[in-house]
């Protein structure tokens, strides 16, 4: 009984020092979050003030965390120019403009480099076409979970691999701009890399994990972009999360800029959100503990791939252009992490055909019409067989029955 009472007692110090590391990392991973979606940086939107407010801080956190800067001559910060329209229509004209990816690097000599990544601008005080707030007047878009939540995960991974990491890679950790207005950090990175393109492993992009939902379902889109991915993903334990993966490398992320260089890549999600794109998007409703798990869990997953040496790149078919186009729309957020069988409604917008139907939040759309409804996919391809003034009767499953409503497109 005394040597198991030592032995508990050895064991305390291990206990209470793991205790104090996540306590500062949490409070760490809100320090981020809280200052890059503060009102100060005024919604970071590209070429602007609050984005060279945060480059500058994203910078300093490198430069913290013992990275070497990976910008031109020197510097954390690798430039780049594009025209920007106030029409989202396009339509000539435009304003030039200059955003900045924000580069660190961890040189261990060896020969492929892995690359991961998170946007960190956002849609300032309201991009056109791009806002959902319903409103022409400008309003600060503070952005925390799309995506000051990835960065700040980014943040983490910096300092871990810095300090703990494997040494079979090099890490080049790309935060970047000018993806609200079409990939345009990635895509320029990508015409003027930091190290050849055939020496990367593969690229790893968080974009919006900042609200990890009570079912712990973390998306993994890019499954299939290498055989490495799959079993991986299945055995790390880290953070206890439920991953719900999908094969497709493709998806409207800075992960599709390295996958259409054929480079493997894993874009992680935690879903959208009623707050999505919206004024409302703020710090105070990220899930930090989840912010956490997430990155541990991505750590672990490194550590676990970079055992394996250089994977392999496999090609997938892009999912999102399985389901045909479609002229009307439900009016509904979908839950992209639900990963039962339906498609889960994650929010109702007003004044659309789902509430005035009567369909709520939580409810799980099982038939639209004669077609059942498996997957979101499926969803996408019944309302394709609809136009705006047709009618047609959507079945949802709602918490232990089964309810039809009659909805006008």
């Amino acid at each position: 009984m005394k040597k198991i009472v030592f032995l508990f007692c050895l064991l305390l110090p291990s206990i209470a020092l793991l205790s104090q590391d996540r306590e500062a990392v949490l409070q760490r991973l809100r320090v981020d979050v809280v200052y890059l979606a503060s009102d100060l940086l005024e919604g970071r939107e590209t070429g602007k003030q609050g984005e060279e407010m945060a480059a500058q801080y994203i910078a300093s956190r490198f430069r913290e965390a013992g990275l070497q800067p990976g910008g031109k001559d020197g510097s954390w910060y690798r430039p780049f120019s594009f025209q920007f329209s106030s029409n989202p229509h396009g339509g000539g004209g435009g304003e030039q403009r200059t955003g900045k990816n924000v580069v660190g690097y961890i040189d261990n000599g060896a020969s492929s480099t892995v690359v991961i990544g998170a946007h960190y601008d956002h849609l300032g005080l309201g991009i056109p076409g791009a806002s959902l707030h319903g409103s022409d007047s400008p309003v600060v878009h503070n952005g925390a979970d799309d995506n000051a939540s990835g960065v700040a995960a980014l943040l983490f991974l910096a300092q871990h691999l810095k300090e703990k990491g494997p040494r079979s890679n090099n890490y080049l950790f790309l935060a970047f701009s000018g993806e609200e207005l079409g990939l345009f950090g990635s895509k320029k990175y990508m015409e003027d890399p930091f190290t050849d393109l055939k020496s990367v492993n593969y690229m790893l992009n968080m974009d919006m994990v900042g609200r990890l939902n009570e079912e712990r379902v973390l998306a993994v889109n890019g499954a299939g972009t290498s055989p490495a991915w799959k079993e991986a993903l299945e055995n790390v334990k880290a953070g206890n999360l439920r991953i719900k993966a999908s094969e497709s490398g493709m998806g409207p992320s800075d992960h599709a800029s390295f996958y259409l260089a054929d480079i493997p890549v894993l874009h992680f999600f935690t879903g959208q959100h009623a707050d999505y794109h919206k004024p409302s998007d703020d710090s105070e409703l990220v899930n930090y503990e989840g912010l956490y798990d997430i990155s541990l869990f991505i750590a672990g997953l490194i550590e676990k791939v970079d055992v394996a040496g250089k994977i392999a790149f496999t090609r997938t078919k892009d999912e999102s252009q399985q389901a045909a186009s479609f002229k009307v729309t439900l009016g509904v957020m979908p839950d992209y992490v639900f990963d039962g069988e339906g498609m889960r409604i994650d929010a109702v917008l007003a004044d659309r055909p789902a509430q005035k139907a009567g369909l709520e939040k939580g409810d799980v759309v099982i038939q639209i019409g004669d077609l059942k409804v498996k997957s979101i996919y499926d969803y996408m391809e019944g309302l394709s067989k609809f136009k705006k003034g047709d009618k047609a009767m959507v079945k949802v499953r709602r918490q232990d029955k089964v309810v039809e409503r009659e909805v006008v497109f």
